[in-house]
């Protein structure tokens, strides 16, 4: 099972199909208050955040999904993946297609 499955529930909707995005690396954490991904671009690590599909459920007032910067305080064969305080914002979207269409177009 999924950690953001054991974290947040079975029931917990992405919006998308994690199989079709293997790149994604799931990084969820039961502390956090949303489901997370990680995945390397070059030499740049991002996380994907998705929050509750309801608006309502989240904990704080943001979009359903969002791409930021990101840093390993890892290694590669051990990565740590986190988005620090100096963590910008590199896409947020509400609707599910909005962020495959932007998936589809960073994995090619």
């Amino acid at each position: 099972m999924q950690p953001y499955l054991q974290a947040f529930e079975t029931q917990f909707n992405l919006g998308f199909s994690l199989s079709d995005y293997p790149f994604l690396i799931d990084n969820s954490y039961g502390n956090d208050t949303c489901v997370s991904f990680y995945f390397r671009q070059g030499d740049q690590y991002k996380i994907l955040w998705v929050d509750h599909e309801i608006a309502d459920e989240r904990e704080e007032d943001c979009a359903r999904f969002i791409i930021e910067s990101a840093t390993n305080e890892g290694n590669d064969a051990f990565p740590e993946i986190y988005a620090g305080t100096e963590a910008v914002n590199i896409f947020e979207c509400e609707t599910s297609e909005d962020l495959i269409a932007y998936l589809n177009l960073i994995s090619t």
